[in-house]
């Protein structure tokens, strides 16, 4: 696309030559005779660059006229680069036009090489500026680890990896923490877009008043709290994949704009009035039931049918058993890393009690548990009673039922527990397990069990 330069003087002759010279190098080139017409056309249409004469009408030599335009584009939050230009440079009015916001100095009559040259540097400088920007903006950490052994997960990881190569739009579903952000973030790294900006938006997480400066940006001043410009999430992700998690938490009223920018890739920040183009693979996600969403009122069927082109189900942990412990052992590694532990593994009761647990949270919630047995546990092997207060206990309330194992590792499981319970009490654990002092002692002898672990 063409880069719109405004050239802002009084003399048409000079305004015809920078039109000339300009347009020869594939610029586009709008005209203003005055600061009061160059404010009218850059209220109408979008201007990449102006070159500013400093001197109009009041006199020759001040630059009192192009200094009061700078000022007022800065009052008004206008961005582009600015070059400002007089017969009647001097070092002072220099000074004065950069702390006003000017980007170079040029003095007339000009070499064009020397004008094009400076104009090529400021779009260069912009590139690299916005491009900061955007690896300001969430982008995705080192290579994903998507674990996926079973036949289900593997089919879901096969489909998702053929489809990450086109620009169609995704929606993830799934349960809670199934790891839809994961796969979100897989998808990215395998597209043709992976080396651009990855952004995220918690959908449910943003305020219905906050709704369009999250996702669109605003300027400064457009409403109270506005103090500077923000660039939305739409921006931020420009020419790479915005990621909008919990998309079916939107409010009914809020949907439509979103709909009209994935429909049009069209966008306004608020308090402002130019149109911007959005450039971006989407990717949604949510573990709601659409389709009675729609019967119900809650969501609307055209931005339904917009953001579900295609759609990769995760299947909840425990219709994948085949990945509980693949992933405990990721995590495991992960968190012992995270912690500066190291050597740990899993007991064979504690991979058995794992792999009988529903996981009602899913992969979210099999972190959190290897998290916590890390940071108890006092020895290099995570026993079962490492998990015991948030694995077994949501064993009964998730089934009604203990894990399944032989009657040795329950007696073992239990005085561990008992033992835990009476902080390493011998004979305060036998009463707790209805033991005599001989025959708790017995048993810690028998499964070698180390009261002070």
């Amino acid at each position: 696309m063409k880069k719109t330069i405004i050239v802002v003087d009084d003399q048409s002759d000079l305004r015809l030559s920078a039109k000339f010279i300009l347009e020869n190098y594939g610029y586009n080139v709008v005209e203003a005779d005055s600061p009061l017409q160059a404010l009218e056309v850059i209220a109408e249409q979008t201007v990449d660059l102006m070159l500013l004469d400093m001197n109009f009408q009041y006199d020759t030599t001040s630059g009192k006229e192009g200094l009061d335009m700078l000022k007022t584009l800065k009052e008004k939050n206008h961005h582009f680069p600015v070059i400002v230009m007089t017969a009647w440079s001097t070092v002072e009015i220099a000074v004065e036009a950069i702390k006003l916001g000017a980007k170079d100095f040029i003095e007339k009559p000009w070499k064009n090489q020397r004008l094009v040259r400076i104009i090529e540097q400021q779009f260069q400088l912009g590139s690299v500026q916005l491009e900061n920007k955007r690896l300001k903006a969430q982008r995705p950490t080192s290579n994903v680890f998507m674990l996926g052994e079973s036949a289900a997960m593997q089919l879901v990881l096969t489909q998702a990896k053929k489809l990450a190569v086109t620009d169609t739009p995704i929606l993830i579903t799934g349960e809670n923490g199934t790891g839809k952000s994961m796969l979100a973030k897989f998808i990215h790294q395998h597209s043709t877009r992976c080396n651009e900006s990855y952004v995220t938006v918690n959908m449910g997480a943003i305020p219905e008043t906050l709704f369009e400066s999250e996702l669109f940006g605003h300027t400064k001043g457009a409403f109270t709290d506005a103090k500077k410009d923000r660039m939305g999430r739409f921006e931020a992700a420009e020419g790479g994949s915005l990621f909008l998690d919990e998309i079916g938490t939107i409010p009914l009223n809020l949907q439509p704009k979103l709909l009209r920018v994935l429909e049009s890739g069209e966008f306004e920040p608020v308090g402002s009035s130019k149109t911007l183009q959005a450039q971006v693979r989407l990717i949604a996600a949510s573990n709601i039931d659409f389709q009675q969403a729609i019967a119900q009122g809650d969501f609307r069927q055209d931005l339904y049918y917009r953001i579900n082109t295609i759609v990769l189900d995760i299947p909840p942990l425990r219709r994948r058993k085949e990945d509980i412990l693949p992933l405990a052992q990721h995590f495991l590694a992960e968190k012992s890393q995270k912690y500066h532990k190291s050597d740990l593994f899993l007991s064979e009761q504690a991979k058995k009690a794992l792999n009988h647990y529903d996981w009602p949270g899913n992969i979210r919630e099999l972190s959190h548990v290897i998290e916590r047995a890390v940071l108890l546990s006092d020895s290099n092997e995570i026993e079962i009673t490492g998990l015991t207060d948030q694995l077994l206990d949501g064993t009964h309330k998730s089934n009604g039922e203990m894990p399944f194992m032989t009657i040795d590792e329950a007696e073992q499981q239990l005085i561990k527990q008992a033992l835990q319970k009476s902080q390493g009490k011998v004979i305060e654990a036998g009463e707790l397990l209805g033991l005599g002092k001989n025959a708790i002692y017995r048993r810690l002898e028998k499964y070698q069990i180390d009261t002070k672990s």
